[in-house]
C-alpha cells in the first residue's frame, strides 16, 4: 500500500511538473506568435470593428428605407353622460364602452433620388470603415514587429556589453598577475581597473534598455508587464539579409493601389459625394403611397362583438400624398452648401493622403539604400577592427604596445561589433517599414 501511494505521489508531481514546463514553453513568443497576440488584444482593432459593424447597421436602414412601414394602434374608451348613440339613435344618459384598433402602412414611391443615394452613400462609409480597419490591423503588426526588432537588438548589445566585460576581466586578471611579478607597471592596472569599472557601468545601461524595450514590446502587445513572458531570440545568422533592387516608380504606384488608408480616403469621397446628392434631392417633390384599415366595436351595438369588427364596422382607406418643398427657412438649402464643403474637403484630404504616401516610400527607399550601404560599410569596418585588436593584443602581450593603445583598439572593436549589430536590425527595420509603406505587411510577417 505505501508503495502504491509513493507511485501515485511521484505520478502526480511528474504530471505536475510536465504542465509547469509545458506552460513555461508556451509563454516563449515567436514574432509571429507576438503579432497574433498583439491583434487579438489591440482595443483600436476592437474599436474599428464596432465602426464597422456601426456601419453595416447604417447601411441596412439605408436599404430597409425603400419598404413600407407598418403601424398598429389599439384605443379604448368609455364616454359617461347624456350623450347621443349613432348605433341606436338614442339620446341620454348612459356610458359607451368601446374598442377599437388599426393598421397603417405607407411607402415611399419618389424621394428625389434620396433614399437611392443615402444607400450608396451608406456602402462606402461601409467600404471606407472597412478598409479603415485594414489599415489600423497593418499598423498593429508594424507597431509589433518593430518594439520586437528593438527588444532583441537589445538582447544583442546587452550580450555584447558582458561579452566585453568579460574579456576586459580576463585581462584584468592578466595584468595583475604581470604586476606582481613586475612585468607590467601598476598604473596598468588601475586603467585596467578603470576599463573594467566603465564596461560594467555598460553592461547596466544595456540590461536596463533591455528591461525598458520588454515593457514597450508588452505595451504595444496590450499585455499586463506583470506576465512571465519571454520571446525567442533567433539568431544574428538566421535573419533574412538577402537585398532587394527597388524601382521607386513602381514602389509609389504599389502603393497608392494598396494602401488601404488611401482607399479608406478614395471611398470616403464616393460617400460624402452620394450624401452630397441625398441632400440635393430634398429639393425636389416626393410622393408616397398609403393605405389603412381601421375597425371597431361598442357596448351599446345589438350587433355581437365579432359581426362588429370583423364586418359591421370595418373601414379602408389608400391615399397618395404628393409634397412639394416651396420654402423651408432656407434649411435644405444650407444643408445642401453643407454636404457639397464637406465633400470638398474630403477631396482635399484624398490629395493630402497621396502626397503623404509618396513622400513616405520615397523616404523609406532612400532609407533602405542607406540601410544597404551600412551593412556593407558595418562588414568591412567590423572585420578590419577585429584584426587590429587580435594584432594589438599580440603586441601588447610581447610588450612592444601600451595598455591605452590596446583598450583603444578594443573600444575601437566593440564599437564595430555594436555598429554591426544596429546596421543588421536597422536593415530588417526598413525593409519591414517599406513593406508597411507599400501596403503590403501581413501577419504572416517573418524575420527569416
Amino acid at each position: 500500500m505505501k508503495s502504491l501511494w509513493l507511485a501515485l505521489t511521484f505520478t502526480l508531481l511528474c504530471s505536475v511538473w510536465t504542465y509547469a514546463q509545458t506552460t513555461d514553453a508556451s509563454r516563449v513568443l515567436s514574432l509571429e506568435e507576438a503579432i497574433e497576440l498583439a491583434l487579438d488584444n489591440s482595443t483600436r482593432l476592437k474599436e474599428i470593428d464596432n465602426n464597422v459593424s456601426l456601419a453595416k447597421a447604417r447601411r441596412s436602414n439605408a436599404a430597409a428605407a425603400f419598404l413600407p412601414n407598418l403601424n398598429g394602434n389599439l384605443s379604448q374608451s368609455s364616454n359617461i353622460g347624456r350623450q347621443f348613440d349613432n348605433t341606436t339613435g338614442d339620446f341620454g344618459d348612459f356610458t359607451i364602452n368601446s374598442f377599437g384598433a388599426s393598421l397603417n402602412s405607407s411607402m415611399p414611391l419618389f424621394t428625389g433620388f434620396a433614399n437611392i443615394n443615402e444607400l450608396r452613400s451608406s456602402d462606402a462609409t461601409l467600404d471606407s470603415r472597412e478598409f479603415t480597419r485594414q489599415r489600423v490591423k497593418e499598423q498593429v503588426i508594424f507597431s509589433t514587429a518593430s518594439a520586437y526588432l528593438q527588444y532583441l537588438l537589445s538582447l544583442e548589445l546587452r550580450d555584447l556589453a558582458q561579452q566585453t566585460l568579460d574579456v576586459s576581466k580576463q585581462q584584468l586578471t592578466r595584468i595583475q598577475a604581470q604586476v606582481e611579478v613586475g612585468a607590467r607597471p601598476e598604473v596598468d592596472l588601475l586603467n585596467q581597473e578603470s576599463t573594467v569599472a566603465s564596461n560594467e557601468f555598460q553592461l547596466i545601461n544595456r540590461q536596463n534598455a533591455v528591461v525598458q524595450n520588454r515593457l514597450a514590446l508588452l505595451q504595444e502587445m496590450e499585455l499586463d508587464p506583470q506576465e512571465d513572458i519571454s520571446f525567442d531570440q533567433p539568431d544574428i545568422d538566421e535573419l533574412n539579409l538577402t537585398m532587394q533592387s527597388y524601382d521607386l516608380d513602381q514602389l509609389i504606384s504599389v502603393a497608392l493601389e494598396n494602401r488601404a488608408d488611401y482607399q479608406s480616403q478614395q471611398a470616403s469621397i464616393q460617400a460624402a459625394y452620394f450624401s452630397y446628392k441625398a441632400t440635393q434631392g430634398r429639393v425636389l417633390p416626393s410622393l408616397s403611397l398609403s393605405a389603412n384599415i381601421r375597425s371597431s366595436l361598442n357596448d351599446r351595438n345589438p350587433f355581437s362583438y365579432t359581426d362588429q369588427f370583423t364586418d359591421q364596422n370595418i373601414s379602408r382607406g389608400f391615399s397618395l400624398s404628393l409634397n412639394i418643398p416651396f420654402f423651408n427657412r432656407l434649411s435644405t438649402r444650407t444643408a445642401i452648401v453643407s454636404q457639397k464643403l464637406t465633400y470638398e474637403n474630403t477631396k482635399l484630404g484624398v490629395d493630402r493622403t497621396r502626397l503623404n504616401i509618396i513622400s513616405e516610400v520615397t523616404q523609406a527607399y532612400n532609407d533602405y539604400q542607406a540601410r544597404v550601404a551600412e551593412l556593407e560599410s558595418t562588414e568591412k569596418a567590423l572585420a578590419a577592427s577585429e584584426r587590429a585588436y587580435e594584432t594589438e593584443l599580440e603586441r601588447y602581450d610581447i610588450g612592444i604596445s601600451t595598455l591605452v593603445e590596446l583598450n583603444q583598439s578594443q573600444a575601437l572593436f566593440e564599437q564595430a561589433q555594436s555598429n554591426r549589430l544596429q546596421a543588421i536590425y536597422s536593415y530588417t527595420f526598413q525593409e519591414k517599414l517599406l513593406d508597411y509603406y507599400i501596403g503590403n505587411l501581413n501577419e504572416t510577417l517573418s524575420l527569416n
